[in-house]
């Protein structure tokens, strides 16, 4: 791979890394942004709603107007809103005001995830392409797990503000390093929107955006209730909850760079079938593992965090493979990463009204994990049909 190439994948990456801080960082902030702004913590907490729905829901529609010949402008375009949205939020005077900036900052991550993705793998040769959206993917893991705790600790000695300020300089420095060194990226024909939207008829791209949905509404969905069903299955004296959370946060780092080379190397559909069978038997033995021991937990948590985020490097990859030749990868790519928020809503919903009905916790674990399962088996058909 050419230098040029590596090192704007690498900045993609990073911008990919203040994307993920950006996507969770503001649930932290609550308690420091409801004084601030002298509204409450439910009413605080629909940032994260506005940063939500303008990601899932409205950057697949701008990726599907955005014409597949200006793929390098749209990409830096995208970064650029992102960061001036975070600037414009680090100075907001008003609530309202901030919840508009957050809904931008959204849209633009949105676009820019879907276009960076496309992006690393048009320049990547094909025989490292699966590497390349690693690279990406692990960016966004990072900036969640280890990013988001950094920019919480800057808040609480800095102000909630600073936090995003944070996220806005390695943006910008993304930005900058993106506008000098990213090279031309392959174009893509001119395509109507209403060719555009006959993915939607396409049974294999469907399907894996299917299995995507499974998956984000078992992982990211059980991922919400992981303190309380922790609490409740171990007995004696568990470690803190905070150790769980940062296993399987380091898991999905480690599974999200490391699942690159294995999909360069493998067939994407088995590897997708051997994570969502990971995925499925990690869920289902975690209340199991919790009760025996707490450390015991430690197992499926980190496997579970592992192949639940490795799951979107083969997923993104068989995209661009498969809309490729239609010119629409990037609108695939942006619909999948609405199925992963789709997918983590419901999932939190879905868990919500089980526990409202007096499910006990382990039912959820368990249900989960039969989500996996059936996800688990979409692909297995997929994968039979295909050979």
């Amino acid at each position: 791979m050419a230098f040029s190439s590596r090192l704007s994948i690498y900045l993609i990456a990073l911008g990919a890394f203040s994307l993920g801080m950006a996507s969770y960082v503001t649930a932290g902030l609550i308690p420091l942004i409801t004084p601030a702004f002298l509204v409450s913590d439910a009413m605080a907490a629909q940032l994260v709603t506005a940063f939500t729905l303008a990601y899932g829901l409205v950057s697949p529609i701008v990726v599907a107007l955005l014409p597949g010949h200006q793929q390098r402008t749209g990409l830096i375009l995208a970064l650029a809103i992102f960061v001036v949205a975070n600037v414009a939020s680090a100075l907001a005077t008003s609530f309202v005001t901030l919840m508009a900036w957050r809904a931008l900052a959204g849209v633009g991550a949105g676009v820019y995830l879907a276009l960076g993705i496309a992006a690393s793998a048009a320049l990547a040769p094909e025989a490292q392409r699966g590497n390349a959206i690693a690279m990406i993917m692990g960016g966004m893991a990072s900036g969640t797990v280890l990013g988001v705790p950094l920019s919480l600790l800057l808040a609480e000695q800095l102000g909630w503000a600073s936090a995003m300020w944070l996220i806005a300089l390695l943006g910008a420095i993304s930005l900058a390093g993106l506008y000098y060194k990213l090279p031309d990226i392959p174009e893509a024909p001119y395509i109507s929107l209403r060719r555009k939207l006959v993915i939607l008829k396409h049974p294999t791209t469907m399907t894996i955006l299917a299995v995507s949905l499974l998956a984000a509404v078992a992982s990211l969905g059980m991922y919400t209730f992981i303190s309380p069903l922790i609490a409740a299955s171990t007995s004696g004296s568990p470690p803190s909850i905070a150790l769980y959370l940062w296993v399987w946060g380091v898991g999905g780092i480690l599974g999200s760079f490391l699942i690159g080379p294995v999909v360069d190397k493998s067939q994407g559909s088995s590897v997708v079938l051997t994570i969502m069978l990971v995925l499925a038997v990690s869920l289902i033995s975690l209340p199991i593992a919790a009760a025996l021991h707490p450390w015991l937990a430690l197992v499926p948590i980190a496997l579970w965090g592992a192949v639940g985020w490795a799951l979107q490097v083969p997923q993104n990859n068989a995209l661009m493979h498969v809309r490729k030749p239609h010119g629409d990868g990037n609108l695939a790519v942006a619909l999948n990463e609405s199925a992963l928020y789709l997918g983590s809503a419901t999932g939190a919903a879905v868990g919500g009204l089980m526990l409202a009905s007096a499910f006990p916790l382990w039912t959820l674990a368990l249900s989960a994990g039969a989500l996996a399962a059936s996800g688990a088996l979409l692909q297995l058909t997929m994968h039979k049909r295909s050979h």
